[in-house]
């Protein structure tokens, strides 16, 4: 049996679903029973909500467990920090892994992960990495890059609704975009074969773009408008300290928005398409007509 921590999240309900097509049977732990209205396929061998940072739903969910995949994350969510769910909850789970005896763990972590990086979670990604590799585990930690799914959802859509939409400071830094599928695809790769075990793998998509260029290549791929505000770098720095005090999601997204702006995020993913051929790395356009190719102008 395969543990899927997070299985409900925009990666793990696709990796849950890879690992059932490939006839696993698979357990997902996760806070909520569904999200967006959406639960794991009734197939599921069991649907477990729990809180990483209980010890002890972490031990329940890893019993029996052959493997243990990681897609938890704290980004984005309210009510809980990085390094509560990405630090704790992954020492915790990587606990509960050891004494159950677990075959295999698998960490989803974020490209550029440091003990120094200016975001809280790449901190906290980095210090559950390193606690994986002392431990007596198999393991794979997977470092993806900014999801393209997630960004076309923030920044994107809102062209089809609105016919315009705000992209964070001048936007015009390159930055790679990976399918969240792709992802997937290395993620049942590390669950279920040798070939990742032991190492520190970068996953990047074929695309470095900078925002005004991500939108701009959604919009062209549906035939639609591109009208682009900008929020003032200034601003996006003087948001993420003064709403730390009540709203830390919010002031996390907008420094996030920073780094965006002034960080080099870009990969070269030519060596890693070469090492695994048969994975497609979706580029932006396909990924937009894919999601949203039924809502464009005249498909409705």
């Amino acid at each position: 049996m395969i543990l899927v921590a997070g299985g409900t999240g925009r990666l793990g309900r696709i990796v849950v679903e890879r690992l059932l097509s490939a006839g696993e049977q698979v357990r997902v732990l996760s806070r909520r029973p569904e999200v967006d209205g959406k639960r794991p396929s009734t197939s599921v061998l069991e649907r477990m909500v729990g809180d990483l940072r209980d010890r002890q739903a972490a031990g329940r969910a890893v019993a029996g467990a052959r493997v243990v995949i990681s897609a938890a994350s704290a980004f984005g969510m309210k009510g809980v920090t990085p390094r509560e769910v990405d630090l704790q909850g992954n020492l915790n789970l990587i606990a509960a892994a050891e004494a159950a005896g677990v075959e295999r763990f698998v960490l989803v972590s974020v490209r550029g992960a440091s003990a120094n990086h200016p975001m809280e979670l790449a901190r906290m990604k980095h210090a559950a990495e390193q606690r994986l590799r002392q431990s007596r585990l198999a393991w794979a930690i997977l470092r993806p890059s900014t999801f393209t799914e997630t960004f076309q959802q923030i920044l994107c859509a809102p062209l089809l609704s609105k016919g315009r939409t705000v992209v964070f400071g001048a936007a015009s830094n390159p930055v790679n975009f990976v399918s969240v599928e792709d992802v997937a695809r290395f993620v049942e790769l590390a669950a279920l074969t040798d070939q990742l075990q032991g190492a520190v793998t970068d996953l990047g998509g074929p695309q470095n773009l900078s925002l005004v260029q991500f939108v701009e290549t959604f919009a062209a791929a549906l035939g639609v408008g591109s009208a682009i505000r900008h929020i003032p770098r200034a601003m996006l720095r003087l948001l993420s300290l003064l709403a730390r005090p009540f709203n830390r999601t919010f002031a996390r997204m907008a420094r996030a928005g920073v780094l965006m702006d002034t960080t080099d995020m870009a990969f070269d993913a030519t060596d890693l398409s070469r090492r695994y051929p048969h994975i497609h790395f979706t580029t932006a356009s396909e990924v937009a007509l894919r999601d949203y190719g039924r809502l464009a102008p005249g498909k409705a």
